[in-house]
């Protein structure tokens, strides 16, 4: 009657869960299991503890209270608790109680209509909670522990409720997670929630966005619920490696790094091409401008740009088409750079735009308005690019005054660097997709972070390389710094230093400065080293890494000499293999030649909307069209005998041959 709107019932008081009630916790941390070996295999004692008696409650609520995301619930429905037992102490547990009342997704994939799902929901059961805890690091536990769970539950529910379910399913956030371990215990993947949750009445859809995982208890599922399978979708086409300069001819290359997007409107989709080729022949200059008057382009460019903040259009959305093209052009590389890196784009002057964050501030304190863009943007190893990976832009938040946490005490998923450990985990994702490809993810010193490489060393599906920016202490008796530093010379090489420009002092930034682009002659070291975890990981294992020690013996006396620790997980055994590692990490610069095409010649600091999420729009596609700027003019510096028509159109190339003999022409006249 309430939700048919004949009276408002008063709010329900907050009793909280079901490891709220003090007189069902612990009352203190449950003690950290000890000596947890590397493998699931060696785990003394390895056992899956139905939860029956109070004490074992008070341990559960107080392990997923303390140390679980979701805390300790309430779980609903009929409910199966589960801790991880070992002769090393509590590994971790298991919650499991009703399955979604009704999830798109999951009732497509089964085919069911609504009155059999009222019917027969009861024996789709959904596991809540799964913990491992922080400090156990123990290949294959989580996927055998799974296997443990998934082989018990029936049972279990049909003993303690009287019937058996047929399916289980759960979700995987994948902001945090990359569901290793449920594809290891052979779940399947079948789609993503809608963000609304159990209590959502009102089609808010404030959580967020998860994988959905199933796991079928009994093999013929839709034979008992008496449903037929759906017809299975087309198997999607096998991906096709693409030559580096393929498809980027005047006319081409927009349809073909647009095609196939989804935006929600067939209009929005057919006509996303088109505007991207319009403000490619114009970069820098505002849509109505690049259009030269068209009205109905410009209206339609900004039908998009300015959809509702909440549709499909969406940076992520826009990029999709030019992702897949990159993944294809990655595919015909031996060997590709994923280099990450971040850039804040300053909106300081759009004061009534809405969804900005602070990037940072003067020395009156006023703060400036912007986005912090952070995007993998991948390149051969002879530094061609070959797209954009992935790009996310964030509205960064200062600190609040009463937020008493240290940054040591903050967890990793809070932190700015978080950035880098999502855009790993989505190279991770590409290595299936890519087995004849390896990926180097390349970063600078603001990626030197334990969690990066813990995080490495669990996916193992792509290799570091990153610029240390931190001293540490090692397993010998000097730290990381000294002790590469008196190992023995293994070769020299001459690099190149980028040119580097000057910057005034600022509040919170030093001064800099600015050095034009050189040659330097460096030694060059390499070693493997021991890393201890930091002060603020207890429990963690120690890190094996190599590290490049790149010195400049002698500088120019006008210069500041060049040393560079590089930190990897690639194998260096000789000094090739350590040239080759310096040589890839000079090509981390062509992320930052992408920042500023993206600045200075596309201009996406000169937008103005009225919202973030429209300019993220509008910053998405000039992503694509900086990529190819970019490549067009180093693939005319490596390849200059290559044809005119692969990079333009005909009408161009006819401007182009006009005003070459134009030039020719005065240059005889002035002799």
């Amino acid at each position: 009657m309430e939700r048919a709107g004949h009276f408002v019932l008063p709010a329900a008081l907050d009793r909280g869960g079901a490891g709220a009630r003090s007189a069902r916790r612990l009352g203190e941390p449950v003690a950290a299991a000890r000596n947890v070996p590397d493998q699931a295999q060696d785990v003394r004692g390895l056992t899956l503890i139905k939860v029956e008696n109070l004490d074992q409650m008070r341990v559960w609520n107080e392990l997923m209270i303390r140390e679980h995301p979701q805390g300790a619930g309430p779980l609903v429905g009929a409910q199966m608790r589960y801790l991880i037992g070992s002769e090393h102490g509590w590994l971790g547990g298991f919650g499991f109680g009703a399955a979604a009342l009704q999830l798109r997704d999951r009732d497509q994939w089964i085919g069911w209509d609504a009155h059999t799902r009222r019917q027969h929901l009861h024996r789709v059961v959904g596991m809540s909670r799964f913990l491992i805890r922080t400090e156990v690091r123990c290949q294959n536990l989580a996927s055998c522990v799974q296997g443990m769970a998934l082989r018990r539950v029936a049972g279990d529910y049909e003993a303690q409720y009287g019937y058996r379910p047929w399916l289980v399913e759960s979700f995987v956030d994948t902001d945090h997670f990359i569901g290793t371990s449920y594809r290891a215990a052979n779940w399947v993947a079948i789609g993503q929630t809608q963000g609304r949750g159990r209590q959502d009445r009102e089609h808010h859809s404030a959580k967020s966005i998860k994988a959905i995982y199933v796991y079928e208890l009994e093999s013929d599922l839709r034979a008992r619920l008496g449903v037929v399978a759906p017809a299975a979708p087309a198997a999607p086409a096998a991906l096709v490696a693409l030559d580096i300069a393929e498809g980027l001819d005047g006319e081409e290359w927009a349809s073909n790094e647009f095609g196939g997007v989804n935006l929600g409107d067939r209009r929005l989709n057919e006509r996303l091409g088109e505007f991207a080729r319009t403000l490619g022949a114009m970069p820098g200059r505002a849509f109505c401008g690049a259009a030269q008057g068209d009205k109905a382009a410009i209206k339609a460019h900004y039908r998009l740009i300015e959809q509702p903040d909440d549709s499909q259009v969406s940076m992520e959305a826009i990029l999709t088409p030019h992702r897949l093209r990159t993944v294809q052009r990655m595919k015909a590389q031996s060997t590709v750079l994923c280099i990450q890196d971040g850039t804040d784009v300053n909106y300081s002057g759009l004061v009534q735009c809405a969804g900005l964050g602070v990037i940072g501030s003067n020395q009156t304190g006023a703060r400036s308005g912007g986005l912090h863009l952070h995007s993998t943007f991948v390149v051969s190893t002879e530094g061609l690019p070959l797209g954009v990976l992935r790009a996310e832009c964030s509205a960064p938040a200062p600190k609040t005054k009463d937020d008493p946490r240290t940054a040591g005490a903050l967890p990793i998923e809070d932190k700015k660097t978080f950035a880098w450990i999502k855009a790993l985990r989505d190279c991770s994702e590409l290595a299936a997709e890519l087995p004849d490809t390896r990926q180097v993810c390349v970063m600078d010193r603001e990626a030197d972070f334990y969690e990066l490489f813990d995080e490495q060393r669990r996916s193992r599906g792509v290799e570091l390389l990153v610029r240390a920016k931190h001293d540490r202490a090692t397993s010998e008796e000097l730290n990381l710094f000294d002790a590469v530093r008196h190992s023995p010379v293994q070769s020299q090489q001459r690099i190149n230093v980028p040119r580097q420009s000057s910057r005034v002092k600022k509040s919170k930034q030093k001064a800099r400065i600015g050095h034009e682009q050189r040659t330097a002659q460096v030694d060059v070291r390499y070693r493997q080293v021991e890393f201890r975890p930091p002060s603020n990981q207890p429990g963690k294992m120690a890190l094996k890494l190599w590290v490049v020690h790149v010195l400049e013996a002698s500088a120019p006396s006008d210069a500041e000499p060049v040393e560079w620790f590089l930190l990897t997980t690639c194998s260096i055994t000789t000094a090739a293999q350590a040239q080759e590692c310096l040589r890839w990490y000079c090509l981390r610069w062509r992320i930052e030649d992408w920042h500023r095409v993206l600045k200075s010649g596309c201009r996406i600091e000169t937008l103005q909307h009225k919202t973030a999420e429209r300019l993220k729009r509008a910053i998405a596609i000039n992503l694509v069209i900086a990529w190819r700027i970019m490549l067009m003019t180093l693939l005319g510096r490596e390849c200059p005998d290559l044809p005119a028509e692969v990079l333009f159109s005909d009408p161009e190339i006819e401007v182009l041959q006009a005003y070459a003999k134009k030039k020719d022409r005065q240059a005889r006249s002035a002799r």
